[in-house]
C-alpha cells in the first residue's frame, strides 16, 4: 500500500521541478533556446536549398527544351546557305534551256554556256566543303574508289585507275560517294 504524501515529500518534488519549469531560467533553458535557434536556421537553409534545387531543375529543363528547339531549327535551316548559293546556278540553267529552245540556236555556244554553269555549280559546292574525287591515273584506293571492272592497258600501270566512270565526292574529308572507276590490269597478256 502506498504511503500517504506529506508536506516534506511535496516539497522535495517541487524543488526538483524548477529546472524544467520554463519560467525559471537555467542552463537547460539556454541550451534549449540555442537548439531552437539552430533548428530555425537549419529549416531556413533547407528551404533555401530546396528553392535552389527547384530552380536548377527548372533551368535544366528549359535548357533541354531550348537545345532541342535549336537543334530542330538548325536541321531545318542548315541547308539554306547552300541552297542560296545554288539558286543562281538554277537560274542560269533555266536561261540555257531557254536559249536552246530558240530557233537557230548555236550548239557550240550552248555547250560553252552549260560548261560555265557547271563551273559555277562546282564552285558553289566547293565553297561548302564538297571536293571531287577524280583519280584518273592514280593508284586505286579502296577507301575512295569503287572498282567496277578491270581492263588491260599498256599506258597505265597495273593497279592504277584507267578511267573514271562516275566522279566521287567528299564533304569536309568525309566520303559522300566513292568514285566509280575502271582499274588497269596492266599490259595485255598474249595467249
Amino acid at each position: 500500500m502506498p504511503e500517504p504524501e506529506t508536506n516534506e515529500s511535496l516539497n522535495t518534488t517541487a524543488s526538483a521541478e524548477p529546472a524544467n519549469n520554463p519560467a525559471v531560467p537555467g542552463p537547460e533553458a539556454a541550451q534549449s533556446a540555442e537548439l531552437l535557434a539552430q533548428l530555425a536556421a537549419a529549416k531556413q537553409e533547407v528551404a533555401a536549398n530546396l528553392d535552389r534545387y527547384v530552380r536548377s531543375v527548372a533551368d535544366l529543363e528549359n535548357f533541354r527544351r531550348r537545345t532541342v528547339r535549336e537543334k530542330d531549327e538548325l536541321r531545318l535551316f542548315a541547308t539554306s546557305r547552300v541552297l542560296e548559293d545554288l539558286l543562281p546556278v538554277l537560274d542560269n540553267l533555266g536561261l540555257a534551256v531557254a536559249a536552246a529552245k530558240q530557233p537557230g540556236a548555236d550548239a557550240k555556244s550552248l555547250a560553252g554556256g552549260v560548261d560555265m554553269v557547271l563551273s559555277q555549280l562546282k564552285s558553289a559546292l566547293t565553297s561548302h566543303g564538297i571536293k571531287e574525287i577524280s583519280p584518273a591515273g592514280l593508284p586505286f584506293d579502296a577507301n575512295l574508289h569503287e572498282s567496277i571492272s578491270a581492263q588491260p592497258s599498256a599506258e597505265v600501270p597495273e593497279g592504277n585507275v584507267l578511267t573514271v566512270v562516275r566522279t566521287g565526292f567528299t564533304l569536309n574529308g568525309r566520303l559522300l560517294r566513292p568514285a566509280s572507276v575502271i582499274v588497269s590490269a596492266g599490259p595485255a597478256k598474249n595467249s
